[in-house]
């Protein structure tokens, strides 16, 4: 099957640390862009980070960098999101995309709350 699968989310507490992975099957995952969504109740869907396919150009929204950080193994067919400090606003469904593929997962919840 051609997939995306994320895990890792849950509950966390404000300041708290979280890593997200997804897991990719059945596609040439080496060969795309992977990117990192979230989206919070009632709000559009938004990008969070990026990463090309060679793992050589990251990017991230304003509101997560120097708290995310954005990575793949290449080797595993595996991309993560490392998330720390969290904050309550970091609440959201997040969603693993391969752009060049048009493939979505569907989501893993994260809650950041005391």
């Amino acid at each position: 099957q051609v997939q995306l699968v994320e895990s890792g989310g849950g509950l966390v507490q404000p300041g708290g640390s979280l890593r997200l992975s997804c897991a990719a099957s059945g596609f040439a995952f080496g060969l795309w862009t992977m990117s990192w969504y979230r989206q919070a109740p009632g709000k559009e869907r938004e990008l969070v980070a990026s990463i090309s396919s060679i793992g050589d150009v990251t990017k991230y929204e304003e509101a997560v960098k120097g708290r995310f950080t954005i990575s793949r193994d290449n080797t595993k067919n595996v991309v993560y999101l490392q998330m720390n400090s969290l904050k309550p606003e970091d609440t959201a469904v997040y969603y693993c995309n391969a752009v060049e593929r048009h493939l979505w997962g569907l989501g893993t919840q994260v809650t950041v709350s005391s």
